[in-house]
């Protein structure tokens, strides 16, 4: 299979999750953190997606849950991921505002593209729509949709998100949602569209990442699981002819107890193994280890100056 590789050894752009769970959960300090962020030089602001913490859930959180500790108790506290962007997007005018990543099967594709296209003509094109399917059963009960078949539906998402941002007149007619022929006078700022990045860690995820998507929401994990799971995605982008030398990856790096990455400390090792990937954009949250807003424009400045 040719290829076109990211260099390895080329510059990493470095992105930082807003303060939007657990003790940075405070949507007040968003604007002040976000204008800071791109001021110390930070390319990319991101947020998350958690609608619900059930108190016995039926799925424990696959970075680490235990029977006795399901999920990080920082879940318990979480902002809205549309109106967190959007007082980023306010406050700012170069860093990338992405999401990593919404349970995508769970929104409907109308009100989605609305809200995505107002956010990316808001930032003036600056959007990353990022989406997964999320690991907890009990956010798509509560929100009326079926668990199975969730991967079809995401892919029924990403069809009917292309009809609406592209289509003219819009029409969409899929197993899961059917759009009558409509005029959508609003337009996302990019074009075609918002680059549309996936998570996901499974083969099926990837092959998906390589037949349809813009990019990889990857996880920090051992380089030889990274290279493995992202060769599927090259395989299948070439495969669908696309060129797989398109594709971007964004590691996401969560410092946390107990997890091998502790501390910011633990970090710039990491960078330097992105970066002999071929990784360009990685993802720092420091929900885990920032006691507040302040503590972690701290931390973050520590980071990229490091």
């Amino acid at each position: 299979m040719t290829t076109t590789p990211r260099p390895a050894g080329a510059p990493t752009r470095l992105g930082l999750a807003l303060p939007q769970y657990g003790p940075l959960a405070d949507p007040a300090a968003v604007p002040r953190f976000a204008a800071a962020a791109e001021g110390l030089g930070y390319a990319s602001l991101w947020v998350g997606d958690r609608i619900l913490t059930p108190l016995e859930p039926s799925d424990l959180y696959p970075g680490g849950g235990t029977p006795e500790q399901p999920y990080p108790k920082e879940f318990e506290s979480f902002a809205d991921p549309f109106t967190t962007l959007a007082a980023a997007a306010a406050v700012t005018s170069t860093t990338r505002l992405g999401m990593s990543a919404l349970t995508g099967p769970v929104y409907s594709p109308v009100l989605l593209a609305r809200a995505l296209t107002s956010l990316d003509l808001a930032s003036a094109g600056r959007l990353d729509v990022g989406f997964g399917l999320g690991w907890l059963r009990e956010e798509y009960f509560a929100t009326g949709v079926p668990w199975a078949g969730r991967g079809k539906r995401l892919e029924d998402l990403l069809d009917a998100l292309d009809a609406l941002w592209t289509g003219d007149p819009v029409e969409h007619a899929g197993p899961q949602w059917r759009i009558a022929p409509s005029t959508v006078g609003l337009r996302p700022a990019q074009e075609p569209r918002p680059p549309v990045l996936l998570g996901g860690f499974s083969p099926a995820a990837l092959a998906r990442v390589g037949r349809r998507a813009d990019g990889w929401l990857a996880g920090w994990m051992p380089k030889q699981y990274l290279d493995g799971l992202w060769s599927v995605a090259l395989e299948a982008a070439e495969k669908a002819g696309r060129d797989p030398g398109a594709l971007r990856r964004v590691l996401r790096i969560n410092p946390r107890p107990g997890t091998g990455v502790d501390t910011v400390a633990d970090v710039p090792p990491c960078l330097d193994v992105a970066r002999e990937a071929g990784i360009t954009e990685v993802l720092l949250d420091l929900h885990y280890v920032a006691k507040d807003v302040d503590h972690a424009l701290e931390l973050a400045a520590e980071l990229i100056a490091s």
